[in-house]
């Protein structure tokens, strides 16, 4: 009885540490315009607005998804955590814009051009790298 005790102790234990990492460089770190109406997005949330199935915010204010390309790590990271692979976010967008439902995010080529887009866009939201975010924008998550 005192041995499953111990072992439920050390599961227990190691779950608990392992769920509680620190955050590192290779967080991806959602950020939204100052003025966005949100303080934090869910990834569900996230998931519906680059996917185009929500144009809106809160307060009825339109959203402006922000893709990045480079650097690729950083992409490839965001859309894992949102449940899809970059190819499939493509086809997805793609079906939007041949079925003229909407069109991809604009795709921008770097962290530091898309801190800037994003602080000077009202409505916008994009991702970047945990240890790139500026006091210019709002951070909304971290994935």
């Amino acid at each position: 009885m005192r041995n499953r005790w111990y072992i439920s102790v050390a599961i227990f234990t190691a779950l608990t540490l392992w769920g509680a990492r620190p955050a590192s460089s290779q967080d991806v770190a959602v950020i939204g315009h100052p003025d966005v109406p949100a303080e934090s997005v869910s990834v569900a949330l996230v998931l519906d607005y680059f996917t185009g199935d929500r144009r809106r915010w809160e307060n009825d204010s339109p959203v402006v998804p922000l893709d990045l390309q480079e650097p690729k790590d950083v992409r490839k990271t965001f859309y894992k955590s949102l449940g899809k692979s970059s190819s499939r976010m493509r086809s997805i967008w793609m079906k939007q814009k041949l079925s003229g439902e909407g069109e991809p995010p604009e795709a921008i080529r770097s962290e530091e051009e898309l801190l800037l887009r994003v602080a000077n866009t009202p409505g916008a939201i994009g991702f970047v790298r945990r240890d790139s975010v500026t006091e210019s924008v709002k951070l909304l998550a971290v994935l």
